[in-house]
């Protein structure tokens, strides 16, 4: 399939409202962590499909350089600088890259590099279990568990190849302010769990994702407690910037966020990550992933990339997040500046 369809979801993924009401509905469906996301119906996809003629045209010859590796990401902060990160050390390689970072969420970006569109984004092991219907498998809740049966699930059936995971987990959690932690006592999940269940005045920001997941209805049977609908504020997208900002600013009463468990901006928002004590989340490693057919092109990719991912641990992570949610630094700065930092980028 021609790069004419990379092109035509990067410009709705910049600004939807332009399509009308299949570019607001693909962009409201680009969550971060795909989870129990599903599109629901493939016009989406072919609307896509169609958009990518007439924005063939426009794209400059440079950009449809044969054998240039396309480097894409998710929409959040950790996506975008680990996948500059790795375009950063490609280009540095002598491996011509293309930039189509902050292109969708995830059900688009299956999508894409299954068609062939993009060639290498960093996933999430944890998500596979969704992508092929075996998230019940308790291998997901282990990083080389979980590593070994996705990368060999999506190597038999879609010949994409996981390369090396980072040492961390960015699995969902829950964060509660400080104010009420401290007083309730509130360490663990099993200490939420039973303040919620004995009346606690919970009020939770989340998004729509996370709202209707299965992970939640799960949370809250193995943690003991239920939610009404009128204790949760549900936000539009997935980005957690948003459901950290409502928990710090206590709006309409917030006082617990959905945050992710690398998230920077938790601890300066004076909010504390619960945890999750009897291992109820799956474990969602941050792992590059590329087409068989370009990683045999460029075999040294692989070699590349991989001491940057065992570099990436839980606070390096929480760092690098922390510089891009909180001090509004570029992505692309961030990942340069830290590449410098290790050696790897002169």
């Amino acid at each position: 399939m021609p790069l004419t369809c990379r092109a035509a979801i990067d410009t709705i993924a910049l600004d939807p409202s332009r399509y009308g009401r299949w570019g607001l509905i693909i962009m409201a469906r680009s969550w971060r962590g795909f989870r129990m996301a599903r599109l629901r119906n493939s016009t989406g996809l072919a609307v896509i499909l169609g958009l990518s003629v007439l924005l063939f045209c426009g794209l400059p010859a440079s950009v449809l350089a044969a054998g240039a590796v396309v480097v894409s990401s998710k929409l959040s902060s950790e996506s975008v600088v680990i996948g500059e990160m790795m375009r950063l050390l490609l280009d540095a390689n002598g491996i011509a890259t293309v930039d189509r970072m902050t292109l969708a969420g995830t059900p688009i970006m299956r999508r894409a590099i299954i068609a062939g569109e993009i060639d290498l984004y960093v996933e999430y092991t944890g998500n596979a279990g969704f992508f092929f219907n075996v998230a019940a498998d308790p291998a997901w809740k282990d990083l080389e568990k979980g590593y070994e049966l996705g990368s060999r699930l999506d190597y038999q059936a879609h010949r994409i190849v996981w390369l090396t995971p980072a040492p961390a987990s960015n699995a969902w959690a829950l964060a509660v302010r400080d104010d009420v932690a401290q007083p309730n006592h509130l360490q663990t999940m099993t200490d939420f769990g039973r303040w919620v269940a004995a009346g606690g005045p919970l009020m939770l920001a989340c998004s729509a994702e996370f709202a209707n997941s299965a992970s939640l209805r799960s949370m809250m049977s193995t943690y003991g407690f239920s939610l009404r609908p009128d204790q949760l504020i549900v936000l539009a997208g997935g980005d957690s910037s948003a459901t950290i900002r409502a928990a710090a600013e206590h709006t309409n009463g917030t006082n617990t966020a959905m945050v992710y468990s690398t998230d920077g901006a938790v601890a300066d928002a004076h909010l504390r990550i619960l945890e999750d004590d009897r291992h109820e989340e799956p474990v969602y490693a941050p792992v590059p992933i590329i087409r068989e057919s370009v990683l045999k092109s460029n075999p040294r990719i692989a070699a590349i990339v991989k001491p940057l991912m065992q570099s990436l641990t839980q606070a390096r992570l929480q760092q690098l997040n922390e510089r891009i949610q909180m001090d509004g630094e570029p992505p692309v700065t961030v990942a340069e500046e830290y590449l410098k930092s290790l050696g790897m980028l002169k």
